[in-house]
């Protein structure tokens, strides 16, 4: 079961969505799409989405800027994989096919894009750039940790109203289906969000004679979002193959010596395709043309990277700074000097 984000659409972009509705999750065309918000012209969009959709246009919009954020985020955490979290030259369409199978990627991608909604709408109540909410209203008054006690003041990250609304918005199709990728995708987007809250800190401003830190102001703040990413990556790596139970409300491990899925974990249903080839049916880009290490044995080496295919190599210029001299006061001018390097890519299957 997947669905599409919720967003903003032009004319001729209106037609091209209905052409792929069934492969990308509907909300993520909020950051492909445009700024102005058309809830009604969004295909796959259950109704829940659209009435909120249609009530918060200001919170769709920071919705659809926060794409860039988790999708940049997954494509750091697999930049040296086969799969490297690469979208489809057609920007309507993210993932295209690839979404189809209910692999532990996929898994990865709905947890991560998930946590990347919850991140971005605390941080937009925060920095006050929407009026439907701020700062967390809960954090103030006095309060104590380890270090003693402290006066909430500042603005705390309003993450509690973040996922709130996250599993309002992003859950709602998935709640109204029920089948097997539905519960998968409900596992993988609350274990998303819940990765958000779990790297959250308090920080503190010091108060006192000589910064003596005997009176404390502190307020709750979200990590980088580089710790949730990952954190997500190694629940990739330890995501579990999964069947629904005899109920069909949950699950169990696919087979009897592999663990049972915590809610924290992410739950697989399918076999991921091959990423060595390229091939249409499956989603999957292939590795040719892939930039590899020559001198690495590791999943970023050549040899593992090119799946055996071999590799070019092609000698390019590329511009640094060099002879960098410190002027007083206070710069440091560079110059510009050409190197040359080798450049390895993986060979294309034949």
């Amino acid at each position: 079961m997947n669905f599409v984000p919720s967003g903003v659409c032009v004319c001729v972009s209106v037609a091209l969505c209905w052409l792929t509705a069934e492969v990308d999750a509907s909300w993520w065309y909020m950051g492909t799409l445009g700024s102005q918000v058309m809830c009604d012209n969004i295909p796959g969009l259950v109704n829940k989405q659209r009435q909120l959709c249609r009530q918060h246009p200001k919170v769709m919009q920071a919705i659809g800027s926060g794409i860039r954020d988790w999708l940049s985020e997954c494509q750091h955490q697999f930049r040296n994989q086969r799969w490297n979290c690469n979208t489809t030259a057609r920007d309507h369409n993210l993932f295209g096919r690839l979404l189809l199978r209910s692999s532990r990627e996929v898994a990865f991608i709905y947890a991560i894009s998930s946590a990347g909604v919850v991140y971005t709408l605390a941080r937009a109540c925060s920095q006050g750039d929407l009026d439907s909410c701020s700062c967390d209203p809960t954090k103030k008054g006095s309060s104590r940790d380890a270090r003693g006690p402290f006066s909430w003041g500042g603005c705390s990250d309003h993450v509690e109203h973040a996922l709130r609304f996250s599993q309002a918005f992003v859950d709602a199709r998935e709640r109204k289906e029920r089948d097997a990728r539905a519960l998968m995708n409900l596992h993988n987007n609350r274990a998303g969000r819940k990765a958000v809250k779990r790297f959250m800190t308090l920080e503190c401003k010091c108060h006192g004679v000589s910064g003596s830190c005997s009176i404390r102001t502190c307020w709750s703040a979200m990590a980088d979002f580089r710790l949730t990413g990952d954190h997500l990556r190694r629940k990739y790596n330890g995501a579990v193959e999964v069947a629904v139970n005899q109920y069909g409300t949950g699950f169990t491990a696919a087979h009897t010596h592999y663990k049972q899925p915590g809610k924290n974990d992410l739950v697989y249903l399918e076999d991921s395709p091959d990423y060595c080839i390229r091939d249409q049916e499956s989603g999957s880009m292939g590795t040719g043309g892939r930039v590899c290490n020559r001198t690495s044995r590791g999943v970023d080496g050549c040899e593992v990277m090119c799946c055996g295919r071999g590799y070019d190599t092609s000698r390019v210029s590329r511009t640094t700074k060099c002879e960098c001299k410190f002027h007083w006061c206070c710069a440091v001018l560079c110059r510009d000097c050409q190197q040359q390097v080798d450049v390895h890519t993986c060979k294309g299957q034949t």
